[in-house]
């Protein structure tokens, strides 16, 4: 076949038609057809083997292929050469290095023109993926040579060519007639500057040209007034100086100074005045502890009487709220005006000593503001994620989190990643921190840009965030600036860093600090005199010693936001609420509302032959029986939450059907794959449902639908794990967030986690959702730990959680069998009237009767209540315990009261050191006789079935064994002991 044949069957009417387009405007045609038609006129104007004359061949710069290098950071910040130990830099700052496998490779001296021109195009290209790696971004120590591979002779050129004009210079905005020279001396100011860009390897054409164009023009076209200049100075002498005060004041204390990299705060100013100019009205940030307290002060506007209350520890916590914790944890709202007169409303989220943990709390809050707060307008609110560079190359929920970015679930329009990078990890250099070369290398997963700058350069580092606020308003992607810099003092300020950092931080200590470094460079360059910078030192400096000696200051003015004014309607709960739930059933018009959706399609639905039973089942259900399984007990709690104009959203890997094929919530088309949300579609006015099967991820997601959660009091948020065990990769958010949050952070949140438990045989990963860890966890009311055994129990739960005037976090062992046992099913008349049941009592034995009480929770009930019918046991009858935290003790006692001098049990399916047997020692350790379990184990459940159905019914065998008598016991032995001595 003609290997051109596709080129002949065009169209060729369409294609002149493009290329007169092209010949008029070069920019009115697609990226593609542009880069095509230039190869056309450069091939038409120098066909192979003709003459070329410098400075006359046609042609603009081709982006060519993707080259993901990176670079470590290291390099100082003056125009010296970049140091390395073998190549050597030539007068125009190009590596002297072997030749480019990349590029066009070296060419014999005296090559034709056509091949320069082609050679300095690959030059060019050279520069935009590799040039970062000459940059001049650190501000301490020298570069490491990653082999940039940018000397002239790698593409065939040399300093006989530095006077010769080249077309390419065009691509650069140097005109046709520029020399390689110029091209040369623009390509290291604009690439191997304080600046390093890495974006070539981003696949979409419009967004590369977007970046490239902003790089190369805007950051040679940008000099800020003299009015931003003294902003940015202002900013960084607040930083210094506040930093220099508290190291002076507090000596010795713990802040996590910024020191070092005091150039964040001129930085996190700069995105916030640039983000309103760009229709931004709030801004959440989530960062560690280091540089928080100066967060705070400088861009926050806590006030400085707050701030040193709690260091001279005159502070009076409100433990009214919780235990609280230290200061550099704590979150902080308020409201800013900008430059310009805008106001921002800024947000810095609670986050725990666990680096990164806090990332994907953010996303979520700011996913909630996005529907709830802006009509889904991505451009109204912007998450900033502040990360370390050795806890963003480290930590895996960084990971995690970007690969959320671009998820229908979770996008939150783009986030802006600020790395201060100090080169140290506690005392770890980074060349033990990480494999890869940045820090920032995980951007390349999703085509985020980064840009690479020194913190010793403010105008830079403002240029660096402006440019990323820019990329993330026009493209609702995420972005990263990594601001190179360093850490005075050791991770806290009385550590000794030159235990392990002896030579770097012999150089730190002689460094000025940045703004020294930039009032420097501003006065050599007449901005401003040295007499300025002076006097702004002094009056920042009295106005601290004004604050410390008590002179109030204003707090800055807040307005809340409608969300937030939801939140100030609850209240903190008590005990009394949890002696009895509230009402929470719903009317019969609503079932059946909810039920038409659930069992309606649109004509033109296709659905597989699994589905169609499904429909039927769910009809003879509400229309039928009128008896409800788990599912449908589930999705009638969600129709009538939404019906009532609450949001409802589930999230969790594979939850629109559900793991256990329950649930199908979404179904799907058998011919087109389409999916259809049944309870959108109820009539009347009603919220929606958004339900999303998650990325393979528990950490990150949990985090994510604590955050949602956090922002938004009216709406139901689920997660739910695929197996109860799976939490247990997201336990530091459970520990640190979930159960710790009206302590710690002050805040309720309504979360639902759902975490499948049951002993079925399928071995120990899928068997236990380690309730025990919650209820260890369970104190002062802070969470709700239930294992619900019917349908109606489980939709009054979740309706509980929204018909309380609080919130409370509710942690569900949840079924797995019982999905399809025939026994775990409820009366519509259960939905349509009462309330959670906390306990439920024995409908079987007599009372007169029974002898024993085996009290219980969950799945193992219905293995118990088979075995007591089965053997018509009405001399033993069985107790539920629905909710175990809060401890349900005055339903409890009123449902043991009905039995009284029997023998209570404890029964459980999970071994006695697991579940939940301890935790009922902390109540009632006077009333249980003993405990029915597995025997104490390593691991959860065994991984053979045989062994699981033994032990099943071993288990169950023992539960219904007379009760032991102590007393008999004791005559028993003495009559042995009489009979032996008689004998």
């Amino acid at each position: 076949m003609d290997t051109y044949s596709y080129i002949a069957n065009a169209d060729v009417a369409a294609i002149e038609t493009l290329y007169e387009a092209y010949q008029q405007n070069p920019e009115s045609v697609d990226f593609g057809w542009r880069k095509f038609f230039e190869g056309y006129d450069f091939s038409q104007q120098f066909p192979e083997g003709a003459p070329v004359v410098p400075g006359q061949e046609p042609g603009k710069n081709g982006n060519g292929s993707p080259n993901n290098a990176g670079a470590a950071p290291a390099g100082p910040t003056s125009a010296a050469p970049t140091p390395g130990p073998v190549p050597q830099p030539d007068g125009y700052g190009v590596l002297n290095t072997s030749a480019s496998t990349n590029d066009a490779g070296p060419m014999a001296k005296g090559a034709p023109a056509a091949d320069k021109e082609t050679a300095v195009r690959n030059l060019i290209h050279a520069f935009r993926s590799r040039g970062h790696l000459r940059s001049k971004t650190n501000p301490v120590r020298e570069r490491k040579d990653r082999q940039a591979r940018l000397n002239l002779s790698d593409f065939g050129l040399s300093d006989a060519d530095l006077d010769m004009p080249f077309r390419q210079g065009e691509a650069l905005g140097l005109g046709q007639q520029a020399t390689l020279r110029q091209i040369v001396e623009a390509l290291t100011s604009i690439y191997a500057g304080t600046v390093g860009f890495e974006y070539t390897y981003i696949r979409d054409p419009q967004v590369l040209e977007w970046f490239q164009q902003k790089t190369e023009h805007d950051a040679l076209a940008f000099n800020p007034d003299v009015a931003y200049k003294k902003r940015i100075l202002e900013k960084l002498n607040e930083a210094v100086v506040f930093e220099n005060f508290l190291h002076t004041k507090f000596l010795g204390q713990k802040r996590f100074s910024l020191e070092g990299g005091e150039t964040a705060i001129p930085a996190l100013d700069a995105i916030i005045n640039r983000g309103a100019e760009l229709g931004v009205k709030e801004v959440m940030i989530g960062m560690a502890h280091r540089g928080r307290l100066n967060v705070l002060a400088n861009i926050m506007g806590k006030t400085y009487e707050q701030i040193f209350s709690e260091f001279e520890g005159t502070a009076t916590p409100d433990l009214t709220m919780g235990d609280g914790d230290v200061k550099y944890h704590m979150g902080y709202s308020s409201e800013v005006t900008t430059t310009d007169g805008q106001k921002v409303n800024l947000k810095l989220a609670p986050n725990p000593s666990h680096l990164e943990a806090v990332n994907p709390v953010v996303e979520g809050f700011v996913r909630a503001k996005i529907e709830h707060q802006y009509g889904g307008d991505y451009h109204q609110i912007l998450p900033i994620l502040i990360h370390g560079d050795a806890a963003l190359a480290g930590q895996g929920i960084g990971y995690e989190v970007t690969q959320m970015s671009q998820l229908e679930g979770y996008k939150t329009g783009g986030t802006i990643h600020f790395v201060i990078n100090n080169q140290v990890g506690f005392t770890t250099d980074f060349e033990d921190a990480r494999s890869s070369i940045y820090s920032t290398d995980l951007a390349k997963i999703i085509d985020a840009p980064v840009i690479h700058v020194n913190g010793d350069d403010p105008e830079a580092v403002v240029f660096a965030v402006r440019l990323a606020v820019e990329y993330r308003q026009q493209f609702h992607a995420d972005v990263f600036v990594d601001m190179v810099c360093y850490r005075r003092h050791g991770h806290n300020e009385s550590d000794e860093p030159k235990f392990t950092q002896p030579t770097l931080y012999n150089i730190i200590s002689k460094h000025p600090n940045p703004r020294e470094v930039y009032n420097q460079r501003l006065v050599q360059r007449g901005d401003v005199d040295a007499e300025l910078a002076n006097q702004m030192d002094q009056e920042f400096r009295a106005m601290l010693q004004a604050r410390l000696d008590q002179v109030k200051q204003q707090p800055l003015p807040y307005k809340y936001q409608a969300l937030e004014n939801e939140w100030r309607t609850l209240r903190r709960s008590t005990n009394a609420d949890f002696e009895q739930s509230p009402e929470t059933g719903i009317s019969e018009e609503v079932v059946q509302q909810v039920a038409q959706a659930l069992t309606t399609i649109p004509d033109n639905f296709r659905p597989i032959k699994q589905i169609d039973n499904l429909l039927k089942e769910r009809r003879k259900m509400f229309y039928e029986s009128r008896v409800l399984n788990w599912a449908a007990g589930e999705l009638l709690a969600y129709g009538s939450l939404m019906a009532e104009n609450h949001h409802v959203r589930v999230s969790g890997q594979d939850v629109q059907r559900g793991t256990f094929s329950h649930r199908h919530a979404v179904l799907h088309d058998a011919e087109t794959s389409a999916p259809y949300n049944s309870l959108n579609h109820m009539a009347g006015e009603h919220q929606e449902l958004s339900i999303f099967n998650s990325l393979l991820s528990e950490y990150a997601v949990l985090g994510f639908e604590f955050g949602y959660a956090m922002a938004n009091p009216t709406a139901l948020v689920i997660w739910e794990a695929q197996f109860g065990d799976f939490a247990n990769g997201a336990q530091t958010m459970i520990d640190q967030f979930i159960v710790s949050s009206e302590s710690k952070w002050q805040r309720m949140n309504g979360i639902v986690m759902q975490l499948p438990h049951g002993y079925e045989g399928q071995g120990p990963e899928h068997s236990n959702a380690r309730p025990e860890r919650f209820l260890q966890l369970a104190a002062e009311n802070n969470i709700v730990v239930a294992n619900i055994t019917t349908p109606a129990n489980f939709f009054h739960a979740l309706r509980r959680q929204l018909t309380w005037s609080f919130r409370k976090p509710l942690v569900v062992m949840s079924p797995k069998s019982m999905l399809r046992n025939p026994l775990c099913v409820s009366p519509i008349e259960d939905f349509t009237g009462g309330r959670f049941q906390e306990v439920l009592g024995d409908g079987y034995a007599e009372e007169s009767q029974v002898k024993k009480v085996l009290l219980c929770s969950g799945k193992v009930y219905y293995d118990l209540l088979d075995e007591q019918q089965k053997s018509e046991r009405k001399d033993v009858a069985i107790v539920r315990l629905e909710q175990l935290h809060p401890f349900p003790k005055t339903q409890l006692d009123a449902e043991l009261a009905k039995y009284p001098g029997a023998t209570l049990l404890w029964v459980q399916e999970e071994p006695e050191n697991m579940g939940y047997w301890n935790y009922l020692l902390r109540f009632m350790r006077r009333e249980l006789h003993d405990v029915i379990a597995r025997k104490p184990s390593a691991s959860p459940a065994t991984g053979y079935n045989k062994v699981h159905v033994k032990e099943q019914k071993d288990l169950v065998a023992r539960a219904f064994d007379e009760p032991r008598n102590e007393v008999a016991d004791e005559q028993i032995k003495e009559t042995a002991e009489v009979a032996k001595k008689q004998d």
